[in-house]
């Protein structure tokens, strides 16, 4: 389903954060990067994962990098916390989600408010019950 502006947004506050992996660090990391080293594998290129949480940071790291002619990579991955499957569900618009529920639940609640005001009305009540003793019979 396509997305609207405001699930968009909601992904790019909320859920999507921007690994930057390096060989060597940047002499000064910019505010809102969270930095991390990765493990010694043999045949990994990158040395050092940097984590931001917002794209102006990730803009700001990479274009300290960039300045400095350092080799880098990026990736945008969702973040591992608990609600990013509330908020961004796998090829789902939570906004139409939304929409729909709130117009069922409308579409529920005037049909339970029509079926009250039946089984409320004596004649219907009576009209119903003659019409099951004629099935019973």
């Amino acid at each position: 389903m396509q997305l609207t502006r405001f699930d968009r947004w909601l992904r790019e506050k909320f859920v999507y954060e921007t690994h930057i992996r390096t060989l060597r660090p940047p002499e000064n990391l910019p505010s809102g990067i969270r930095a991390e080293e990765l493990p010694e594998v043999p045949g990994m290129r990158y040395k050092h994962l940097f984590i931001a949480a917002s794209s102006r940071a990730a803009d700001a790291l990479i274009g300290q990098l960039r300045e400095n002619g350092q080799m880098y990579t990026t990736e945008v991955v969702d973040r591992d916390t608990w609600y990013v499957p509330f908020i961004a569900p796998k090829d789902k618009s939570l906004t139409w989600w939304l929409i729909s529920v709130l117009v069922i639940a409308v579409f529920c609640f005037f049909v339970l408010l029509y079926l009250k005001g039946l089984v409320q009305d004596p004649e219907f009540r009576q009209q119903f019950m003659e019409a099951l003793k004629l099935f019973r019979s």
